[in-house]
């Protein structure tokens, strides 16, 4: 079995011209099953019919000694049992091996969020320089709405309904969704329109623009936001998904509403929005070993405990 033999490129078209994947998406499936054909090389396993199930979990067995993340492992199946699907309805193969298997799973990493204060510090910039007043409005709005990176730098202008206080974004799978923007959004953005429409923009469509005209990019977003970082002493590595994580764990510690803020987030699966509920369930455990008078006191979840 070699790499690019006849049936990979058949799925790569099959990918590319039925299906219409992405280019990204078309590459990490075939990226997955290039490394499917290495182990299937060094297994002596000559033919896509003659891989079976125990073949695959000791490619997942390989996969977590080299520290793959059940995550990636996961993505890994997915691309393999699509692969196999499109063997069977060709008639090639009358199995997937893959059919009934899961990775193993990864620890689930809590998203790192700032709290209140450090966002009122933060977003506390004075002055009224361009690049200050551009900044101000980015930051509120990264705050105000939850955006994600790309949908910030790729808002326009009409994009923003005033009277409603919303702005229009498209999201992941080119999905809009009218989201909210805050009074004290509103008021950045305002401020910034106006610092816009004074300067000469090669790109009149966009909502935030680099000094040359053009449409900002996410580099520079990224570099901005750890400028007002160190500018505003806000401790830790800020970055433009940390506000919208701060944005959805206040939101949800306020209300408990966890459908309005997956209907805010953006997220086609509920599952993807619960990992708030732990965040939010951390803070109320912190507070609770602080304030209750016959709280441990101690860090939870120590090897005592265990």
């Amino acid at each position: 079995m070699q790499k690019n033999d006849l049936w990979q490129s058949k799925f790569l078209q099959h990918l590319q011209h039925e299906r219409n994947l992405s280019p990204n998406t078309v590459s990490a499936y075939i990226r997955d099953i290039d490394k499917l054909t290495s182990f299937c090389e060094q297994a002596d396993i000559g033919s896509w019919e003659n891989l079976r199930s125990h073949h695959l979990r000791e490619f997942l067995a390989k996969g977590h000694q080299e520290g793959l993340s059940g995550r990636s492992q996961q993505r890994s199946l997915s691309s393999i049992r699509a692969f196999y699907n499109f063997l069977n309805r060709e008639g090639f193969v009358r199995h997937n091996p893959a059919h009934q298997l899961s990775a193993p799973k990864s620890h689930q990493k809590l998203p790192k969020t700032l709290d209140a204060d450090q966002v009122s510090k933060l977003l506390d910039v004075q002055g009224n320089k361009w690049h200050t007043i551009r900044d101000r409005a980015i930051l509120e709005l990264f705050y105000s709405s939850g955006l994600r990176l790309s949908e910030l730098v790729g808002a326009n202008l009409n994009d923003i309904s005033w009277d409603d206080a919303t702005i229009k974004v498209l999201g992941k799978g080119n999905k809009e969704r009218v989201l909210p923007i805050g009074a004290k959004a509103q008021e950045a953005l305002g401020l910034w329109v106006k610092a816009r429409n004074a300067k000469r923009a090669q790109d009149s469509s966009a909502l935030f623009i680099s000094e040359r005209g053009t449409r900002i990019s996410p580099r520079n977003v990224q570099s901005r936001i750890r400028h007002w970082t160190r500018s505003q002493h806000v401790a830790g590595n800020v970055h433009p998904h940390m506000l919208r994580h701060s944005f959805a764990s206040h939101l949800l510690e306020s209300s408990g509403d966890l459908r309005a803020i997956q209907e805010l987030l953006g997220h086609a699966d509920i599952s993807t929005t619960q990992i708030y509920t732990h965040l939010d369930f951390q803070h109320l455990a912190e507070v609770y070993d602080k304030a209750h008078p016959r709280a441990r006191h101690k860090s939870r979840h120590t090897k005592k405990d265990l």
